[in-house]
């Protein structure tokens, strides 16, 4: 075995021993696209949903370096009609391309370290030096398949990173091109090549590669197509580890869930949706046996700042609206795919989408904050901003929250009606959800301190939103009632006569009860707040 060709099933054991949650089903699907066109593939997600785990299982599966019949035995897979044919049957060149962060040039050092296990592990089948070393490499790959009469299967994780991380065309180019050398040399590729498995952050269709890796079949986080159901975890998986760790499941709903990915299910034979969890904060909650925050900050949403800073045609607003709990159009079709490339809001929104920090819905072209982890992640970008208006928002937010602590209902008042104005949200108002669009907005600051909840069931009716303490936060919990076109104090008079209150009292501490109106006639917000 050796760090890149046949590296064995040790790093997927190590995983299944610490309670893996079985997605080997995707085996199945590379599988099916063995030995035909599809079996070049790419499946494009963002950070914490999985991608090492999948290519650490693809690897110990296929590799013929290992017996890993003991290890897939229990789990979905080894009930496949597939399963058998497939097992330990192929060479295997497993590559991390973080690993090759920072390198100058890519492909040459890609090709030396394969060339140095190819030669210590098989020292019959290195070929002679040829005019590169991507060339001598193809020569020698296939020098193995003719000596070992087992084709590779290639597991290329982060297979964007040298593309994301060095800005000069040059660099791209020629890992582009030792790609084009393996997968698109059309006699090499069908004789020495079973399959290709590629994982990364970014689609690769418009990277201006097309002709290089246009034979890729490619499954995005937009598009994941019958890759759906391994994209993430599953609600039932997530079930699963629920009740295994004695973890609410509502709270890990909340925290966690809100990506929706529709497929055709050919079992089925309909179009169904799953919903989508990132795994690995799912995994950390229910290890730690607590909810909360497990985001990783990237160098790619570091510079995803950079544009939101630029504020391209309002994109600042449309990150506020969202954060504030609106979903924002967004046009998925002008994004190049590059992230030195963004030009435009429909950019920068895409881009968010790709990286998790969005939900896109396909049906209506809009796009969300998935849930409260991703939106207290866009909270704190918001308050790194180093835009006037973005700061300003942040300000009047913070002063907002303070504002209501006080019961100052004027103050409250106030700030919405400033809100609105200064276009964080909706402009027109048409009927009560566009009052609440401003609402959920002006208190953007509140996911420092709160858990959002809307529509929150609460004694004998639902509070519009309710924003309940994080756990250890000293604030009180809010009840927000919303009226349009209606009297004062009418709000405030519902929340009182349905006890909406009731459903907070266990949490044991104070409770404010705050109705909103706005009275369209003389345009004016009002604001009535009592402490239950």
């Amino acid at each position: 075995m050796g760090m890149y060709v046949n590296p064995g099933n040790m790093e997927f054991a190590a995983i299944v021993a610490d309670g893996y949650v079985d997605k080997t089903g995707l085996i199945s699907l590379v599988n099916g696209a063995i030995g035909t066109p599809r079996k070049l593939i790419t499946v494009t997600r963002p950070r914490r949903f999985g991608k090492t785990f999948a290519a650490k299982s693809l690897v110990a599966y296929y590799s013929c370096g290992c017996d890993s019949r003991a290890l897939f035995g229990g789990l979905d897979i080894s009930r496949d009609p597939s399963y058998d044919a497939h097992l330990n049957a192929y060479n295997v060149i497993r590559l991390d391309m973080t690993a090759f962060k920072g390198v100058s040039d890519v492909a040459a050092s890609v090709a030396r370290a394969l060339l140095a296990e190819l030669r210590q592990l098989m020292p019959s089948t290195a070929a002679t030096r040829a005019d590169t070393e991507a060339l001598t490499l193809v020569s020698a790959l296939a020098d193995v398949v003719n000596t070992t009469h087992k084709k590779f299967i290639f597991v290329i994780d982060e297979w964007d990173a040298p593309l994301r991380e060095r800005r000069a065309k040059e660099s791209q180019e020629v890992w582009i091109y030792l790609l084009r050398l393996l997968f698109k040399n059309f006699t090499f590729t069908d004789e020495a090549i079973a399959a290709c498995y590629m994982t990364g952050i970014l689609p690769i269709v418009r990277y201006g590669t097309q002709s290089a890796l246009s034979d890729f079949w490619e499954y995005t986080f937009l598009h994941p197509y019958a890759y759906a159901p391994h994209v993430g975890f599953t609600e039932e998986e997530v079930g699963e580890l629920a009740a295994e760790s004695g973890m609410n499941m509502a709270e890990l709903r909340r925290w966690y869930d809100g990506y929706e990915l529709g497929y055709f299910d050919e079992k089925a034979s309909e179009r169904v949706t799953v919903r989508c969890y990132a795994p690995y904060s799912v995994a950390k909650a229910c290890a730690n046996r607590e909810v909360g925050s497990y985001w990783t900050d990237s160098e790619t949403f570091r510079s995803l700042l950079s544009y939101v800073d630029l504020d391209f045609d309002g994109l600042q607003q449309a990150v506020v609206q969202a954060v504030g709990g609106a979903a924002v159009r967004v046009d998925t079709g002008t994004f190049e795919n590059d992230l030195h490339e963004v030009a435009s809001r429909d950019d920068a929104l895409t881009l968010l989408c790709h990286l998790g920090y969005l939900a896109y819905d396909a049906q209506t072209q809009a796009a969300r904050v998935p849930n409260e982890e991703v939106r207290a992640e866009l909270r704190r970008a918001l308050g790194r901003s180093r835009h006037a208006g973005v700061a300003r928002i942040v300000r009047d937010s913070e002063a907002l929250l303070e504002a209501t602590w006080d019961l100052d209902e004027g103050g409250v008042a106030e700030a919405i009606a400033a809100a609105h104005d200064g276009g964080c949200a909706h402009q027109f108002y048409n009927n009560e959800q566009a009052l609440r669009a401003v609402v959920r907005a002006a208190y953007i600051a509140a996911a420092d301190h709160y858990v959002q909840v809307q529509e929150f069931p609460s004694g004998r009716g639902i509070a519009d939103i309710a924003y309940i303490p994080r756990r250890g936060d000293p604030s009180p919990a809010l009840l927000v009632e919303l009226k349009w076109n209606r009297k004062p104090t009418v709000a405030l008079e519902q929340v009182l006569e349905r006890d909406y209150a009731k459903a907070l009292r266990d949490w044991g501490g104070p409770i404010l009860l705050v109705g909103i109106t706005y009275d369209p006639k003389t345009r004016a917000h009002s604001c009535h707040i009592t402490e239950t």
